[in-house]
Parts: C-alpha cells; structure tokens; sequence
C-alpha cells in the first residue's frame, strides 16, 4: 500500500513515544498498532508488521542494559525459551485476529496489575533473597502462559510479564526491565516469523518504526537505570491509568 511522507513521520514518533514506554512500563503497542490501523493497514498485517519495530526495541534496550552493567544472560535465555513455544502457538492464531474485542480484557488485566503495584510491597525488598527452586519453576511456566499472549496480540504484555518478574522472582523493577526486554525481544523474533508465513508484513513500515522504537528503547532503558524503581513505578501507573481511561470509555 502507498503512504504519504507525513504517514511515515508519524510512524517514526510513535514508534519512539511506544518503544520509551514499552520499555519502562508496557502498551506502547496499544498506541503504535491503532495509528497504524488509522492508515487502512489490516489488523493482522499491523500486528504482525509491529513486530519488526519491537524486536529492534528489545535489541538496543538489551545492550543499553549490557553496557550499563545489568545482564544476566542464564536466567533471561532460561525464561526466554519458555516463552518461545507459546509466542509460536499465540502468533499461529494471531494472524486470524479481526478488530479490538479485546479491549475490556486487557483493561481488566490493566486494573490488576494496577491494583498489585498499589496494594503490594512499596518496594522490592532491600536485599533480594535468590528465588527458590518453586519460584523458577512458577516463574518459567508463567512466561510460557505471557509467550502465548504476546504471540496472539502482544499488546500490554508489558504489565503481564513485570509483577510474573517482580512478585513471583523477587527482582527489583530495573533488573525486571532487564530481562523482560531480552525475553520479549527473542519471542518477538520467533512470532515474526509466524506472521511472515501467513500473512502480508510491511517491511518499510516496520522499520521507520523500528527506527522510532529503538531511540525510545534507549532512552527507556537509559531512564530505567538512572532513575530506578520509582521513575519505572511512576511511569508504570500513569500508563496503566490512562489505558484503563482510554479503553473502558473511549
């Protein structure tokens, strides 16, 4: 299909304003998807093209963590390949999704999250034990359970995958951040594949957003280390609120 010049600008915003908030909080997706369904691209090929933009996200945000001394490469890989069979499954049924009947679902699933970050510890504990041997298992299951959903839509996958992190892993929020961008982006890869064999991907489309997300990916991460567990809280609620706000009345 034929875009405009302004078409592609917009895209590379967006693109930057959804990679910053995919990478401290989560949803970016629920902007950069609906901007392009705007411009007449198909539900499944926008879902599917979106996918090239978060996987270059994921990439720079994964070595801006590397650089800033953040990585632990056994554990990330480890829940990674969890997450992969499911992404695969979830990215399959993905390519015949039609329209936005999930909106109220995800703003359930917006409102618990938000409800266990304001009703839970104020902060992670101030020397974090090692998860025990059931807290892996429960944590690793999860991500297959997250890879699914991020494979089928991807949207808000964000809020699933920090407190499965946070509360059943005990980490703080930065090394959260840490291992869901590495998490994510190698699930992202695999799901992209799915929906290049089914069905049509906008390459250029994808990377002028790629382009928008990878500046945003790293001012992400860059804010994440800086400023730590309450820059990421802070910016985590604001989201989640609005989100709420958008889908329930808008």
């Amino acid at each position: 299909m034929s875009l405009d010049l302004w078409h592609y600008l917009l895209l590379a915003a967006v693109g930057v304003v959804g990679g910053f908030l995919n990478v401290m909080a989560g949803g970016g997706s629920l902007i950069m998807i609906p901007v392009m369904v705007f411009m007449g691209i198909p539900g499944p090929v926008a879902n599917g093209t979106n996918r090239i933009a978060l996987l270059a996200q994921n990439a720079v945000a994964v070595v801006t963590f590397l650089r800033k001394g953040y990585a632990d490469f056994k554990l990330s890989l480890s829940l990674a390949a969890c997450a992969v069979p499911g992404a695969v499954l979830g990215a399959y049924y993905g390519t015949q999704l039609e329209g936005i009947w999930f909106n109220r679902v995800l703003a359930a699933v917006m409102i618990a999250v938000m409800l266990l970050t304001w009703f839970g510890p104020s902060e992670s504990r101030a020397d974090p034990k090692p998860a025990t041997r059931n807290q892996l298992i429960v944590g690793h299951l999860l991500m297959v359970l997250i890879g699914l959903y991020g494979g089928f839509i991807q949207i808000g996958v964000g809020f699933l995958i920090m407190p499965a992190l946070q509360r059943v892993l005990g980490l703080d929020l930065v090394n959260v951040n840490m291992h869901k961008v590495f998490v994510v982006g190698v699930y992202m890869a695999a799901s992209l594949l799915v929906y290049a064999s089914r069905v049509e991907i906008l390459w250029l489309v994808g990377l002028v957003l790629a382009l928008g997300t990878s500046v945003g990916g790293w001012l992400g991460a860059h804010l994440s280390v800086q400023k730590g567990e309450k820059a990421i809280k802070l910016v985590l609620n604001l989201v989640l609120i609005a989100f709420v706000i958008k889908l329930l009345f808008f």
